[in-house]
Formats: structure tokens, sequence, C-alpha cells
């Protein structure tokens, strides 16, 4: 019984001595915070939520209303001026939405990607994701010898040799198409144009025929659940360790194995054909194969770096071209004089033909000028950061080292100190004898970091965009909303339902 008696003593002395500890440690970052908050206080923004969280309250109670965070940093940015602070914990946030720092700062080398957003996509509730590929990599070195081994890739003489494979799969999506006109069936477009996004990168980067216009597939909803996840993990810093959430997390992780377990057989299948000696395209999964070095000396850490950049480019050559497609068609099918327009330079140019050129994309100037404006509504992916590690003076202010700096394309986008009528679907914007926008519209980021991709992705989104307006009419059907939901990259909430009627020529 003594013994018993010293034990319960030993456990409680060791609990209050836990719970002291644990108080030191408590006021010990209270302290820390408070003096983050002292450094960078003079920096104009909006009030914290509480001491502690910062702004993160607000941000959760964003996503739990489906509202896009992107509007409150549009409204802060107008309220506070082109610097300005967000605290979450002890992470302090610039939104800086001056030109001449967007062009200092993303245009350099030396401010490298976010530390703490970029190392929370490496991987999803401890499932890897992104890992160290092209995009998320902050080691310099490391990002310069991805990016020069996969530059041959997106090189313009490639790019045009794709021209086949667009053409193919887009006409796919008309004959999936031509069956809803003729059935007077109504149509997703967001999901149809989602189904020929993932098929031309399947076919054109790892060789791959998907044909989601006549198969079922898990891709679309993992890597729905992948972005989802991705977004949560990022701004919500406890959504992990709630057990309501488990389910999902679940999902998320499945959905993570998914891909890479997808992209292991793709990569092992073409490294089996390049042993045998058997022709092999120079694409993307050729390139993330060189970019790992030589296959009999590789490491495991090469290996995960292969998959790295097959989910990098798996989602991102899909997921940001749909979206802009998407959000296309549903200002088109709110602005019938622009529609009517783009019209006439598809029949000026491409008329009746079957396969669309790449010089004929040249020609579709007007076509170029929507799909611009579409992104500086609606940029799919909104926005980018990098990490202030000096000091430096934005706008006036000075600004100590060792804080993110965090540019949103969506807020610079619908600001009217650099748009006229921002909310105004208007495409003369970017007429080829506009004034360019100076540092405000970067839809692909800017600079050495910029997207490798844009060029594929706009040439895609033409040729799609050419045949639909080529063959079909469609109208939006009334009721729908046209509010966004955030991803991480923006879509367009509705999905775009319209009717399509095959288009009469002859009128």
């Amino acid at each position: 019984m003594a013994l018993f008696q010293v034990l319960l003593l030993w456990i409680a002395q060791a609990l209050m001595a836990l719970l002291f500890l644990f108080l030191i440690a408590f006021i010990g970052y209270c302290v820390y915070i408070k003096r983050i908050h002292l450094k960078y206080d003079h920096i104009p923004g909006p009030p914290r939520d509480s001491f502690l969280l910062g702004h993160a309250p607000t941000f959760s109670r964003m996503m739990r209303n489906g509202e896009v965070i992107h509007d409150s940093f549009l409204e802060w940015s107008e309220t506070y001026g082109p610097v300005c602070r967000i605290n979450s914990l002890h992470y302090v946030l610039l939104l800086v939405t001056c030109p001449e720092a967007t062009k200092e700062i993303l245009m350099s080398p030396k401010y490298p990607k976010d530390k703490m957003f970029y190392s929370k996509v490496f991987s999803l509730f401890g499932q890897r994701f992104l890992g160290s590929g092209l995009v998320t990599a902050q080691d310099h070195e490391l990002w310069y010898k991805q990016r020069r081994i996969m530059d041959p890739a997106f090189s313009s003489l490639y790019l045009r040799g794709l021209m086949g494979t667009f053409n193919e799969r887009a006409d796919k999506l008309m004959n999936t198409l031509t069956d809803d006109a003729d059935n007077k069936t109504d149509v997703n477009m967001l999901q149809l144009v989602n189904y020929v996004t993932l098929d031309v990168i399947a076919k054109v980067a790892f060789g791959v025929d998907l044909d989601l216009q006549q198969n079922s597939s898990a891709f679309p909803k993992a890597i729905e659940a992948c972005l989802k996840g991705m977004v949560w993990g990022i701004r919500d810093f406890f959504f992990r360790f709630n057990p309501k959430n488990r389910p999902f997390v679940n999902e998320v992780k499945e959905a993570c194995i998914l891909l890479r377990r997808t992209g292991a057989q793709w990569i092992n299948d073409r490294k089996t054909a390049m042993l045998n000696g058997d022709d092999v395209p120079k694409d993307i999964l050729t390139q993330i194969i060189k970019s790992a070095g030589e296959e009999e000396s590789m490491a495991e850490e090469d290996e995960e770096l292969m998959l790295d950049n097959f989910v990098t480019f798996f989602i991102a050559g899909q997921e940001t071209t749909a979206n802009q497609l998407a959000f296309c068609i549903m200002e088109l099918g709110r602005h019938p004089i622009i529609l009517e327009k783009m019209k006439k330079e598809v029949d000026d140019v491409i008329g009746m033909k079957q396969e669309i050129s790449f010089d004929d994309l040249g020609k579709l100037t007007y076509l170029s000028q929507v799909l611009k404006e579409t992104l500086r509504m609606y940029p799919t992916a909104p926005g980018t950061s990098r990490d202030i590690l000096e000091d430096i003076v934005i706008d006036g202010i000075h600004i100590p080292g060792g804080v993110t700096a965090f540019f949103s394309s969506y807020a610079t986008g619908r600001m009217d100190k650099f748009f006229k009528d921002p909310l105004t679907f208007d495409p003369d914007r970017f007429h080829p004898d506009a004034p360019k926008p100076y540092y405000c519209y970067y839809p692909f980021a800017l600079g050495p970091r910029s997207c490798l991709g844009k060029n594929f992705a706009q040439m895609e989104a033409k040729v799609v965009m050419a045949k639909l307006l080529q063959r079909f009419d469609f109208t939006l059907l009334p009721g729908q909303s046209f509010d966004i939901v955030d991803f991480g990259t923006l879509r367009p909430k509705s999905g775009v339902v319209c009717s399509v009627r095959h288009r009469n020529h002859q009128e």
C-alpha cells in the first residue's frame, strides 16, 4: 500500500513537472510571438482575430463557408495598401501588390520559394505528394538541374509536334458534344474539359491513352482530393488532428498513393523500353527519367524525385488549363457580343478545316485576348510566394528579413488602380496595341520560376476553344451561379452547365 502511494505521488510530481515545463514553454512561445508582433506591426494590416492565432481563424471560417480567400486579399490590399501584413501563429505573411516590389522579388533568383508553404505540399498528411519536384524544389541547384533537363520537352519545336495530339484529343471532345447536341443533353463543361486536358497530358507527357471521354477513371477524383487536401493542410494548422476529418485525410492519402503508384508503373514501363533500345518520344516522361541520372546508379531518393515530377506535371498540366477553359466558356455565355466576335475570327482563320495548324494559332489574336482576360479575372493558379531573407524596403516601408511575401494575381487583376472597371470582362485590355500591364498580371508567375508549361497550356486551350466555336453554339443554363471554388486552384462552382447545338454556318 505504501509503495502504491509512493508511486501515485511520483506520478503526480511528474505530471506537475511536465505541466510546469509546458507552461514555461507556452509562456516562452507567447513572448516569441510578441517579439514578432513588435518587429512587424509597423506594417499595415487587418486586426488579428487573436493574439496567438493571428488571422488563421478568418481563413478557417472562409474555407468552411466556401468563400474565396483571395477576395479577402483583394479587400485588404485596397484597404491597407500595397504591402499588407497577415499573421498566423509566429508566421508573418506580407501580401504584396506593389508592381515595383513584384518585379524586384519575382524576377530575381535571390528570393527562394516560400519554405513553409512548399514544405506543406512536400507531403499531404504525412503521405509524400509533390516532394522536391520542379515546382516545389527550394534548393536553387536542384531546381536548376531539373529545369535544364526538362526544357527540351517544352521547346517551340517540340510543342509544334504536339499539334496532332491536341487536335486528336479535342476531336474526341467534339464527338462527345455531337452526341449531346443530337440528344439535346445538357453538359457539364468543366467535367468535359477536365477529361480532355487529362487525356492530353497523359498522352503527350507520358505516352498513355486514357480516353476519358469513353472510359471511367479514378484520376479526376484523386486529383480533386489532393488539391482539397493541399489547401486545407496549408490554411488550417489543426485540420489533420480533428477526428471528424479523419475519413477525408485517409482519402487524400489514398489519392497520393494512387498517383505515385501509377507514376511508378508508367516510369518503369518507359525505362524498360529505353533499356530495350525501343524508340521513345522526347516527352516529359523521358525527361523525368533523365533528370534522375543514369538508371543503374539511382538511389531511392532519385526514384522519389522522378515520382515528384510525375505528380507535378500530371496535376499542373491538366487542372489549370481545364479551369481556364471552363471559365472562358462561362464568360462567353454571359457576353454574346464577344462570343460572336470570336466565332467570326475562328470562321475567318480556321473555316471548315478539321486540323488546326500551329500557324493558325498565331492568327487567332482575339481568342488569345479572351484567354488572357479570362486569366486576369480567374487566374487558375492565383498566387505565388517567396521568402524575404534580408531587409528590404517596399513602397517606403522597411521590411525586416525573415518574412514571406505573397503575390496574388487574383487581387491585382481585380484592382481598379491597375485595370479600369476590373469586374467587366473586356478582352480589348489585351489588344496588341494596348499598353501592357506593369507587373500586376502574372497568371503563370514571373521570372526564373515562372511556369514552364505556359505555352503548352495556351496552345492546348486555343485548339479546344477554336474547335468548340467552329462546330457548336452553346447557351448557359439559367439558374446556375457564377461563383468560384477555391481548391488552391480556382474553378467555377457551377461546373458551367450548358445546352449545346450544332452551328448553322449558313446563318
